[in-house]
């Protein structure tokens, strides 16, 4: 069974220590959530989702990758954010 425990030193993220020997990590704020082998992986992996939830991820440039994904140039919006975003 996972075990769940909160550090609230790093703002609000709560560790789940999962059956498998992963490591989740959960921004309480938002939800957001990313894993890794240890706490400071899962932690690196939260920062990178959390860039690209608040709109700080690379946008996506290139029209074969675009395809490759299954977007749309109304799916990726203006400059590369999802139109939701602007």
């Amino acid at each position: 069974m996972a075990s769940t425990t909160r550090d609230n030193r790093n703002g609000g993220v709560e560790f789940i220590h999962e059956d498998d020997g992963r490591v989740t990590a959960k921004d309480i704020e938002t939800g957001v959530a990313s894993f890794g082998d240890d706490r400071a992986e899962a932690l690196r992996m939260l920062a990178d989702a959390l860039d690209a939830y608040h709109g700080k991820g690379e946008p996506v440039e290139d029209d074969e990758l675009a395809a490759e994904l299954g977007l749309d140039e109304d799916e990726i919006g203006s400059e590369g954010r999802p139109p939701w975003d602007e």
